[in-house]
């Protein structure tokens, strides 16, 4: 780590973490960013968190990054007074991963960004400066935004050579639903807690576990090994059900009718146990500030072990037979291929960068709940395409089952707390918290005023920088291949709309 890094920042270890305001280096912008780009040219570093908040007639600037080698975040931040000019030299010119984080900022505070390669809103407007490309023979292609299934809107535009994507261009945004002016001006820490499970319905428990953290950490409560391993159970059902899931899905979209059928039935398994639980499939309502309402029973655990024992042996039949279809493997091989050049660039996270190299895991680099004591040892493949992201999903299924049993001789074997909501929070502080989800890397932030109310909440889906990846694993593709790719990925519209 530079020098310059280590003066300029607030160097602190723990996830969740949580500092006093005034205990975070302000910078003058030139410093700022001088050390946001030595540390993003750092090896293993990137950008978990870099969003302005109002004070007033300032406008303060909170960025945080995260080194994946040694568990530590840097905290440094800038103002600048909301009447003067607003104008700052861009960081996307020598950090092409911060172009979104600028994005977003312009979007939201009218802040310009002088060299930046195209200062466009990352949620919707009208008229969206959409690219062109002129060229004879070119023709444009547009899908969406309403779907065929019953998903979340959004729109696809490509330009294409014939049967060739040369550029795809995605809209998002349509339904930008306020959620962290919600979670700011919740009147109560339940409220917040089911705002939370709703960021996106298909993680429900990844982003839960990231808010849990962090209103824990404002509130000063550590929570239980016993709990601590519960919430990662539901965690990694979760990834199961998900992974399972996605892999029934890239069955169908290369008419694999067997591989379909089977992995539907078993994710159904896992999510019926998750509903014998708590009552609800996706898991909503296990994961709560400083307890739980559903501790696991000895008579749930062993439901639990029974069906993952099933499900275990059932996807480890089905997945040889999938990797070792010739029809499959003639899909998923070589398409929809991104380098970890360009995931690197992209600030790709989850599995959007281990499927092509990159060893971007939070359970590993800032270890949370019961990661903690027994450490997560990642899956990491190269070939960064559809046969990598599905290889992905099938390697993390087995780790996960072997999570949960390991995890399960805990769970249950002391008692657990109802939940704790009614604890005052810490004031004039910000705190951060990071979770590993099954799309990949969840950040909740928030920021306190003197009698510790959360003045600004901020949310981060995994899929906010990965939609550029599907962007790029489709040029050079046949437009045919794209729902083959854009499943590959499975990403969040709701979750990139907050």
């Amino acid at each position: 780590m530079t020098n310059l890094a280590e003066n300029m920042t607030r160097p602190i270890t723990g996830n969740p973490a949580i500092l006093d305001i005034d205990r975070i280096p302000v910078l003058e912008y030139r410093d700022f960013q001088a050390t946001v780009q030595q540390l993003l040219e750092t090896d293993g570093c990137h950008c978990v968190d870099y969003h302005a908040v109002p004070f007033g007639n300032i406008l303060k600037f909170f960025c945080c990054i995260a080194s994946d080698t040694d568990h530590r975040l840097f905290v440094c931040s800038h103002e600048q007074s909301r009447s003067s000019e607003r104008s700052l030299d861009s960081l996307s010119v020598r950090s092409p991963s911060m172009h979104l984080y600028e994005r977003e900022i312009a979007e939201q505070y009218g802040i310009k960004f002088p060299g930046h390669p195209w200062l466009k809103p990352v949620r919707r407007t009208d008229p969206y400066p959409f690219y062109t490309i002129d060229g004879e023979g070119l023709h444009e292609v547009g899908v969406g935004p309403i779907h065929a299934g019953v998903i979340e809107p959004g729109y696809f535009r490509f330009i294409c050579h014939g049967e060739r994507v040369l550029h795809l261009e995605i809209k998002l945004g349509f339904q930008h639903r306020g959620l962290e002016g919600l979670m700011t001006g919740a009147s109560t820490e339940i409220r917040r807690a089911v705002l939370a499970e709703r960021i996106a319905g298909d993680m429900a428990a990844g982003h839960s576990i990231a808010h849990a953290q962090l209103m824990e950490a404002l509130a000063g409560l550590l929570p239980s090994p016993v709990l601590q391993a519960e919430r990662v159970i539901a965690l990694e059902l979760e990834r199961v059900a998900m992974h399972i899931g996605d892999t029934a899905a890239l069955c169908t979209d290369v008419a694999y009718q067997f591989g379909q059928v089977v992995n539907e039935a078993l994710r159904t398994i896992i999510i019926n146990t998750t509903q014998q639980w708590c009552g609800n499939r996706f898991g909503k309502g296990i994961i709560r500030c400083g307890g739980s309402h559903y501790p696991l029973t000895e008579e749930v655990r062993r439901f639990i072990l029974d069906n993952i024992r099933e499900v275990d042996e059932r996807y480890l039949m089905i997945t040889r037979e999938i990797f070792s279809n010739s029809s499959v493997l003639g899909r998923f091989e070589g398409t929809g291929r991104i380098s970890a050049l360009q995931a690197a660039l992209i600030g790709a996270v989850g599995m959007a960068a281990r499927s092509s190299g990159i060893g971007r895991d939070i359970r590993r680099s800032h270890p949370f709940q019961a990661y903690e004591i027994y450490p997560y040892d990642p899956v990491i493949l190269v070939q960064g395409d559809v046969w990598a992201r599905a290889m992905l999903r099938k390697e993390e299924v087995e780790r996960s089952l072997a999570v949960i049993t390991r995890l399960a001789g805990i769970a249950g074997e002391g008692p657990v707390p109802p939940p704790d909501y009614g604890r005052i929070f810490r004031g004039s502080c910000y705190a951060i918290s990071l979770a590993e989800g099954w799309r990949g890397e969840i950040m909740h932030s928030a920021v306190t005023d003197d009698q510790g109310n959360i003045i600004h909440y901020k949310i981060k889906d995994p899929s906010f920088h990965n939609w550029m990846a599907l962007a790029l694993a489709v040029r050079d593709q046949e437009i045919s291949d794209f729902p083959l790719c854009n499943k590959s990925f499975n990403l969040s519209y709701c979750g990139h709309d907050l």
